[in-house]
């Protein structure tokens, strides 16, 4: 009814202002009056105007409706009645749903906001984001106590108080974290997000200070240390001294002294001697290995980082270790995706570690039946390169798989337990990892992560 009434309203003046237009120039030609055609032009020219106010209402209330959102100003409102009929009236209502609407959403995404910035401004984890130009977005408490850095306002500033803590920032990838030790008292973690709002791209830092927890496992690890130290030598010493302490007091009761001043043992006091003082120097040659392993295993060279091909590391590696394989009949197969796949690391000592899981593997597959040990490197879910190596030896039992990286510990007869601990050392040093799954008697698969 209300187009209806529109449409009606729109008729009845277009044909008032032709029937005023045609009787205007009727009189006209009759009497040739100008007064009369004057007055029947401004009936004509205000029957227009009206026609042109009264088409045009819809467009000029649409037209402030979006100018209303566009503007976010909500307080604008439509009158509910109409004489342009009913569905004019149901336009104007829906329109102040519409708004009503907005304004619901609009308080409840600043009531959202308010809360995150306060649960922001309450968090114990430093917050900072700031977009691409390096313009700082938001800073909680917890980063300006932590950074302790004035008028922050550039992510730049971060150089104040470290331009190594700003380099690794700013080429950190979305995704990523580092840890870095500003002072005694401030070793931070620094992870990494990124995100887009308003078309801008920003990236989200968060802070976290490291360094008590850095003390605990420290001290724990040197509890664990000195524990291994304690019973290694224990083990050599308290043998050695007391059959030193045995060797003295033969020495006192079985030795005769001549009377011209010399000394004289009997065969077997000379063959008891001579067997503890053998006894003796190989105890003390296994203490001076382990002091040796020790010595290897705090004093690993700093990697000197290049780019080069796997498949450059795979070739040489297979050389390396071709001969010694087809002794014990195990095949060493390779697997590269891509082909043209490059780590940036010190490829020797990567070498090294490969070399040192490889024979770890030929050793657990004494009795394996799939005498198969894969090679493999790829991409990662996260782009990431990685090297991994997989046997299908003996594996290990779970609860050995978490203390095989624990220096000095080794479930071989023969092993000083050092090898496993310095190659996740070696990739602690390249900013990566070395992590091991295992099914017992299946398949075990060491893992090596270059982030």
């Amino acid at each position: 009814m209300g187009f209806r009434s529109f449409t009606v309203g729109v008729t009845v003046r277009i044909l008032l202002i032709v029937f005023f237009v045609y009787l205007g120039l009727y009189i006209y030609h009759q009497d040739g009056s100008l007064i009369q055609a004057t007055m029947f032009s401004v009936i004509v020219l205000f029957l227009t105007l009206n026609l042109i106010s009264y088409s045009t209402t819809t467009n000029r209330k649409i037209t402030r409706f979006l100018e209303s959102i566009r503007y976010s100003d909500f307080s604008s409102s439509f009158t509910k009645d109409s004489k342009l009929g009913s569905s004019f009236r149901e336009m104007n209502m829906s329109f102040n749903e519409v708004i009503e609407a907005f304004k619901k959403t609009r308080a409840e995404k600043e009531e959202q906001m308010l809360f995150l910035q306060i649960m922001i401004q309450h968090i114990n984890t430093g917050i900072i984001s700031f977009d691409s130009t390096g313009r700082i977005g938001v800073i909680n408490g917890a980063a300006k106590q932590l950074l302790q850095i004035p008028q922050f306002k550039d992510i730049h500033d971060l150089g104040k108080i470290s331009i190594e803590l700003l380099k690794n920032v700013l080429s950190l990838k979305p995704g990523g974290s580092f840890s870095i030790k500003i002072n005694n008292d401030l070793h931070l973690n620094v992870q990494s997000a990124a995100f887009k709002m308003e078309g801008n791209s920003w990236t989200l830092l968060s802070f976290q200070n490291i360094r008590a927890e850095l003390q605990k496992n420290e001290l724990q690890a040197w509890q664990n240390l000195t524990k291994v130290l304690r019973h290694e030598i224990m083990n050599s010493m308290t043998p050695i001294a007391s059959l030193a302490n045995s060797l003295g007091t033969i020495l006192e009761e079985d030795v005769i002294e001549q009377e011209d001043g010399s000394l004289e043992i009997e065969q077997d006091t000379f063959v008891d001697l001579s067997e503890g003082l053998q006894t003796i120097s190989k105890r003390s040659a296994g203490l001076v290995d382990f002091v040796n392993a020790y010595r290897d295993y705090t004093n690993i060279p700093q990697p000197v980082l290049r780019r080069f091909p796997v498949q450059q590391l795979f070739e040489n590696i297979c050389t390396l270790l071709k001969e010694e394989l087809l002794k014990v009949d195990i095949k060493l197969v390779t697997e590269i995706q891509p082909k043209e796949l490059e780590i940036n690391a010190d490829q020797d000592l990567i070498q090294m570690i490969l070399i040192n899981l490889i024979k770890n593997a030929k050793e657990a597959m004494e009795k394996a039946t799939n005498r198969t040990i894969i090679l493999k490197a790829g991409i990662d879910g996260q782009s990431f390169p990685y090297i991994r190596v997989i046997d299908h030896g003996e594996g290990i039992v779970p609860e050995a798989i978490e203390r095989i990286f624990v220096p000095f510990f080794t479930t071989k007869k023969t092993g000083s337990g050092i090898g496993l601990a310095i190659s996740r050392q070696i990739m602690n040093l390249h900013k990566g990892s070395l992590e091991v799954e295992s099914e017992p008697g299946k398949r075990t698969a060491f893992t090596l992560g270059f982030g």
